[in-house]
């Protein structure tokens, strides 16, 4: 009789079942979907309940010819891919094309990838779980409903090749609501005023006013800080209360998702693609000498804080053997979800405390090391002791008009802050030591400060403070931010500059008219609502189908509104309050394939267009046009003097003979040529390969020694030659099937390795 099979997501799990099940089970691989709506239509009758028209991906047919031959005649088939909403819906799916008569299926959950969590998942398997299932169609389908459909009329009005996406459109939103906050901000003047004072012990302080006449300090202008300063220089300063107080600070809850994602970029400066993927490396099992990879950290797609009992307790066995009984604990510390329906598994954590980030170091690459290193210290921090701080507090008086407050901390008992120092000890350091002091003692003034500010507007959004905001307000799920974060990056709607996000001239464009058009769908609460009905369908209380309809009827009628009246910035384009400098017509901003510019409305009969920036403040400036009187070399075709010009592809340097000549350099492929270090493959050339743009720039691979050699590649070279067939370089692909590869440019040759894993499996967007 056949083994049973176990079907995983992701192809680097087999190994690590087969460590210890390969003797009573086959084990294969999904890699991801095998199944999803159609590429080049709907894939869902609006008319029909709904229903989705499912297809074979069609780079999966392989693959699906693969289980199919490995389950064979088997009669028992346990699904377990991840254990999550997407997870669900591919197990369905697997169970779809691998149905036979008699033929039993079991789900099995596997949250980590040890001997004792595969043994736990296979001894207690349960059904398929339809109503997890349904939330994912649901999702799905909302999805499908709002790109499939938005999108195209983005490509009519815009320009092709933009989307629009449910939880996407309203991320860009709350990027480009923020950089109006911004522009908008009008800084107001304050200044602060302190005073250097001494006691009759050391050492010397600082401390601040705080309260005028009984009223909180406010002082706005310079002359009325002269005059506080004037009063205080000839004031004495007495002691008037000093407070003591021990404060109890507890530890962090281990990870969930989105703040593995925020303490990763914050601490370790990783993306949150980048999180997710060396996460999956280490939910997946690493080689830590036990012959053969190990799952290193529980499933890191979660919402729950809640911990196995055994787990909290390995840990505080840990801590009394490393730091002492008063580092422990009497019993484990448990922490409490905020929402039931996102309790489907534990938080983020090791699966087993005793692989010590210096244990296991060695066997890790650099950044495993780092994103274990954390995980390990913030789950075992949870289980350790308050830390006690002492806070000291001195108010003191100058005259009956003035006072001012200075506080100060030690540190009593670091408690868990030994192990998992947070951003509130980092805050301590600044703190400064103060002097025993008596109350009705007098001060010694040393010197009186005042120095002048002014407010600031709220930060951009990072990363880390995106997908907070993200999840304060209930926007997408863990398994989204990352994903989230990267399409928005690749449509071009925002900029990641120093680390801050800026929402570029596209992405206002194409916010402002989906915010006319679908004020609904990218509000923020309507958004959140629907994260919540997802859940709800989840739980078995809101039927898919009906959440379908209650969404669509609204969605519909706003569309067929929005396909006649949204305005084409293709044809009228949209408004500014600048007059054409040539004939005092008004000029909107216009789209077109080479990105957005001026155009007077005057046209045909006034041409004028320009290029155009925005000041810190959003006011459009005109960009003059480059003089073209200069030269700037000789035409290497004709001898004749070249000059720079600005055309619809930007900077260019052209022949003064044309007509006859036409000869053009690109000045921003010039400059912005990359060398990759990879000598050019083409016989007798000594030229290299550099980065460069073609017209309409896409990034593209030649030779440096153009237009004597003409070698060119879409794909980036490696230099690395193919131990098969000799080439003596490789190119550089990614895929979401693959990930990040590198491969033989020869086809006939079909060498291929991985240099990362498979992108993390999220939700669409």
């Amino acid at each position: 009789m056949a083994k049973p099979l176990i079907i995983v997501e992701s192809p680097t799990k087999i190994k690590t079942l087969k460590k210890y099940i390969g003797k009573d089970y086959n084990v294969a691989a999904s890699a991801g979907h095998i199944r999803d709506l159609p590429v080049k239509n709907l894939g869902i009758d609006v008319d029909d309940n709904f229903k989705a028209k499912y297809v074979n991906i069609k780079d999966k047919s392989k693959i699906i010819s693969n289980l199919k031959k490995t389950a064979g005649d088997t009669d028992e088939i346990f699904l377990a891919p991840d254990p999550d909403r997407e997870g669900e819906a591919i197990a369905f799916h697997i169970m779809e094309i691998l149905k036979k008569k008699d033929r039993k299926f079991h789900r099995v959950l596997i949250h980590e990838l040890t001997k004792k969590g595969i043994a736990d998942a296979l001894s207690h398997p349960t059904q398929p779980d339809v109503d997890k299932y349904d939330a994912q169609q649901a999702r799905r389908k909302l999805d499908r409903l709002v790109g499939y459909q938005i999108s195209p009329l983005l490509w009519q009005k815009v320009q092709r090749g933009l989307s629009a996406g449910r939880v996407q459109s309203v991320a860009v939103k709350i990027i480009c609501d923020r950089e109006r906050e911004i522009r908008a901000f009008e800084p107001e003047e304050y200044w602060t005023i302190t005073a250097d004072l001494e006691a009759g012990n050391p050492p010397v302080f600082n401390a601040a006013l705080t309260k005028i006449s009984g009223k909180k300090a406010k002082v706005t202008n310079g002359d009325q800080a002269h005059a506080i300063v004037a009063d205080l220089e000839k004031a004495i300063f007495i002691v008037s209360e000093i407070k003591n107080k021990t404060i109890k600070r507890n530890p962090l809850p281990p990870f969930i998702t989105s703040k593995l994602q925020q303490d990763a970029i914050n601490r370790l400066r990783f993306s949150a693609k980048k999180t997710m993927v060396v996460a999956q490396q280490l939910y997946e099992g690493i080689e830590i000498g036990s012959g053969g990879p190990e799952g290193l950290i529980t499933y890191m797609r979660t919402d729950s804080t809640r911990i196995a009992p055994e787990a909290a307790q390995e840990a505080l066995d840990l801590i009394r053997q490393s730091f002492g009984d008063e580092y422990a604990l009497d019993a484990p510390r448990f922490f409490k979800n905020k929402n039931k329906a996102q309790d489907a598994h534990e938080a983020i954590r090791p699966t087993s405390v005793h692989n010590t980030p210096e244990k296991i170091k060695s066997f890790l690459s650099p950044d495993q090391f780092k994103l274990y290193d954390l995980i390990w210290k913030r789950f075992v921090a949870s289980q350790m002791a308050q830390a006690l701080i002492d806070q000291k507090s001195i108010l003191i008086e100058a005259t009956e008009k003035y006072l001012f407050s200075v506080s100060g901390s030690t540190t009593r008992f670091d408690g868990f802050m030994r192990l998992y120092a947070t951003q509130e000890k980092n805050k301590e350091k600044a703190i400064q030591s103060l002097p025993a002091v008596e109350p009705k003692e007098q001060l010694t003034t040393r010197k009186i400060n005042h120095d002048q500010h002014f407010t600031k507007p709220p930060p951009r959004f990072s990363e880390a403070s995106l997908v907070k905001e993200l999840e304060k307000n209930g926007i997408g799920r863990p398994s989204t931010y990352a994903s989230i974060i990267a399409v928005i990056q690749d449509k071009g709607y925002v900029d990641l500059i120093k680390r801050y996000f800026t929402p570029s001239e596209l992405g206002f464009i194409v916010n402002d008219l989906l915010v006319s058009a679908f004020p609904n769908l990218l509000d923020i609460s309507f958004t959140a609502q629907m994260e919540t009905n997802l859940d709800d369908v989840e739980q078995g209380k809101l039927n898919e189908v009906d959440l379908l309809k209650a969404f669509y009827s609204d969605f519909k009628t706003t569309l067929d509104n929005a396909t006649d009246n949204m305005v084409s910035v293709k044809g009228v384009g949209i408004e500014t309050d600048i007059k054409c400098p040539l004939c005092g017509k008004p000029v909107n901003i216009k789209i077109g394939k080479n990105g957005h510019f001026l155009a007077c409305t005057g046209y045909p009969e006034c041409s004028f267009t320009s290029n155009y920036t925005r000041d810190e403040k959003g006011n459009i400036e005109i960009v003059e046009k480059i003089q073209d009187s200069e030269p700037v070399k000789d035409c290497p075709k004709c001898g004749k003097p070249m000059v720079m010009k600005d055309g619809r592809f930007g900077l260019f340097i052209a022949c003064t003979g044309y007509p006859e000549c036409k000869h053009t350099e690109s000045v921003a492929q010039e400059n912005s040529s990359k060398d990759t270090g990879v000598p050019c493959p083409e016989k007798g050339c000594d030229g290299t390969i550099v980065e460069k743009h073609s017209k309409r720039g896409k990034i593209f691979y030649g030779c440096s020694k153009y237009p004597d050699c003409t070698f060119a590649t879409w794909d980036k070279p490696v230099n690395e030659s193919c131990p098969d067939c000799g080439s003596p370089y490789l190119l550089e692909k990614e895929t979401k099937r693959d990930g990040k590869i590198h491969k033989c440019p020869d086809r006939s040759c079909g060498f291929k390795k991985s240099v990362l894993p498979v992108p993390e499996k999220e939700e669409p967007v």
